[in-house]
């Protein structure tokens, strides 16, 4: 009796045992589910033959007094990465002028904080033939949303008809209009320079004189919608003394409580790769924020579009550095681009415009991808774009060998603040008889901020971006693909770990891995109602290649090459090698890198390695320090070689 009444309570105990398992099963099972399938996805993206495959994330270990919100990066010929955030999109630090630049050693995983000298926010940047880094342009002021400007204001243009000398207006300076009666105040100094006398070429008469032309940001005294103007009116500037009171005036349209844009500043920087720090050389002729760097045939370096002192896109007014004189003059070619303009050297000496851009600037102006001879300054449109209207924020790579002039197109979304994004790929081929635009293979979504590198294997990583804009609605795109160049196929690789948007870009490394960085969402969570925070994670993805039996090995050859110059390069795996490529290093922001490209280079077996041969077209190499990487026959590069190629 005993034995059978406590086979009962057990059996009793089991059953409600079993019972109450089975009710936090049902209750926690998806989060159970959710565990061991994160768990699973964990082991299996370590496994050896899936790594071989597909490739492999990891992060970066960023001491916290280094994080910082990289904005900027750019690959140095000491093969050290240069993090630019500036005040990183964030108006505290603007104000408190905490402006931050970090030098990363990706060998050494170390960090070094680099006084910066203004606000280098969107600002542009390329590689400069001595391997210095040229920054120009970034930040003047934040921009004020409608409903948060409190004071009508806006451009005012003033003028002098003095032809003797030129006139400085101070901040703080008062405008009336002549009509409205109301005051504006400027908010900088600014020198209007003087008038220019104009003569007849034939008879030498004096026909009439024009009025030198300043440019500055005025404000209302007082707050208020009462205090904004309707129309154009002319304006007494205040305090003016003698003659002065009759050639100085200014004259604005608008001055209203609309949103007021970002705007940019003249100061240019080379930065020192050595020294390790910025130099400053002589600043623009106009003010740019979110400009592109272009390097011409001759070296000089084009600095296109941005947003001026005003918050107006530049109008034109392309103008050329010069490495030599390290000064600034205005180009004879003007044309009026979008910020952050993806233009590209070929060849020929002309410039290719894919229509990639940031944003900023006409939805109806410069938005035609096309030919641009910039010595006559015509422009030839190229048709077939499939949606046209969805190019900003879309990238732009050159791809690989570079010889091949063919471009392709990723992804991008509608001008501003659109949802509509682009899930194509759109390439074209230069070297056509009648180049047009085709499709690529398309992304499973459409993609805004793709970034995009150039790999040795003549492959390109496309990986990141979002849906929406500003991954709005937690749209943030974690896949990456690799593009096959030869066989014009996406195949889905390992996916990273962190979503990229806006303020996002990426950079191969001299061992064959890609860095990639930044992410600036508005929004935190999928609903769009709280704000989010940039992400300062950065991440390496080390390519399937690197996972393979075995690495080439190159060492040796010299470190100075001319173009048609031949140099032999030491390899303990020549009888493998099968191909030899020359990659400039990358300058990335904004899903915009017109740096990078990779050249190939005639190549020859000798018994202990390679002979190369470096392109005699100076359009295809420019004058710079580039990596050198020998691939094998199974697609595996070395380690890159740092050769320097100097005319």
């Amino acid at each position: 009796m005993t034995d059978r009444s406590t086979s009962r309570r057990r059996a009793r105990r089991l059953a409600i045992g079993g019972a109450v398992v089975l009710a936090l099963a049902g209750m926690n099972g998806p989060a159970l589910y959710r565990f061991g399938t994160a768990q699973y996805h964990e082991y299996k993206i370590n496994q050896p033959e899936y790594k071989a495959e597909n490739g492999h994330w990891d992060f970066v270990d960023i001491p916290a007094k280094y994080r910082l919100n990289t904005i900027h990066a750019a690959l140095l010929r000491t093969g050290k990465v240069l993090l630019v955030a500036g005040s990183g999109n964030n108006q505290a630090n603007f104000d408190a002028k905490k402006f931050d630049t970090v030098l990363w050693d990706p060998v050494e995983n170390t960090f070094k904080n680099i006084p910066t000298p203004n606000d280098l926010f969107c600002t542009g940047h390329t590689q400069l033939g001595d391997g210095k880094l040229l920054v120009a342009g970034g930040t003047k002021r934040y921009e004020k949303l409608k409903g948060d400007v409190t004071k009508a204001g806006g451009l005012m243009v003033v003028h002098n008809e003095d032809p003797d000398a030129p006139k400085t207006i101070k901040a703080g300076t008062k405008f009336t209009g002549k009509e409205n009666g109301k005051t504006f105040v400027a908010k900088d100094n600014i020198t209007v320079e003087r008038a220019e006398k104009i003569f007849d070429k034939e008879t030498g008469a004096f026909l009439r004189t024009e009025a030198g032309l300043g440019r500055v940001y005025v404000e209302a005294e007082r707050s208020g919608r009462k205090h904004e103007t309707g129309a154009e009116d002319n304006y007494r500037i205040q305090g003016l003394k003698g003659s002065d009171t009759r050639n100085l005036y200014g004259i604005a349209q608008k001055l209203a409580l609309d949103k007021k844009d970002f705007q940019g500043i003249k100061d240019t920087y080379e930065f020192d790769p050595v020294a390790e720090k910025y130099i400053p050389v002589d600043p623009m002729n106009e003010a740019r924020w979110y400009p592109t760097l272009t390097t011409l045939s001759d070296g000089k370096v084009l600095s296109l579009s941005g947003l001026d002192e005003i918050g107006q896109l530049v109008p034109g007014k392309n103008e050329v550095y010069d490495p030599e004189t390290k000064k600034w003059t205005y180009a004879q070619g003007i044309r009026q681009l979008p910020t952050y303009p993806a233009v590209f050297l070929l060849p020929d000496g002309k410039l290719f415009y894919s229509g990639s851009n940031a944003g900023y600037g006409p939805a109806d102006v410069g938005r035609d991808p096309g030919i641009w001879n910039f010595e006559t300054n015509t422009f030839r449109k190229l048709p077939g774009l499939s949606d046209p209207k969805l190019m900003e924020t879309s990238a732009t790579v050159l791809l690989p060998p570079a010889q091949d002039e063919r471009f392709m197109v990723v992804g991008g979304g509608g001008v501003g603040e659109s949802e509509r994004s682009s899930e194509k790929t759109r390439i074209i081929d230069l070297k056509d008889d009648a180049p047009r635009f085709t499709d690529g293979p398309s992304l499973d979504k459409g993609t805004r901020y793709p970034q995009t590198s150039v790999l040795p294997d003549d492959s390109v990583l496309i990986t990141g971006g979002s849906e929406d804009y500003r991954g709005r609605g937690n749209s943030d795109i974690k896949e990456a693909r690799l593009y096959d160049t030869a066989e014009n196929t996406l195949r889905r690789v390992a996916d990273p770990a962190v979503g990229r948007n806006y303020h996002s870009g990426s950079i191969l490394l001299p061992d064959g891995r890609v860095v990639v960085f930044g992410s600036d969402p508005l929004y935190a969570d999928e609903g769009n109602t709280k704000p989010g925070t940039f992400d300062q994670r950065i991440e390496i993805y080390t390519p399937p290649y690197l996972y393979k039996d075995a690495r080439p090995t190159l060492s040796g050859g010299p470190e100075k090459m001319a173009r048609g110059e031949s140099a032999v390069f030491d390899s303990l795996h020549a009888a493998s090698l099968k191909e030899a490529r020359l990659i400039r290093p990358s300058a990335s922001t904004h899903v915009t890198d017109v740096d990078q490209r990779s050249i190939a280079l005639d190549m020859e077996k000798t018994d202990d390695g390679i002979e190369v041969t470096i392109p005699e077209n100076r359009n295809l190499v420019q004058d710079g320090w580039y990596m050198l990487f020998a691939v094998d026959d199974a697609g595996t590069p070395s380690k890159a070689v740092w050769v320097h190629i100097d005319s």
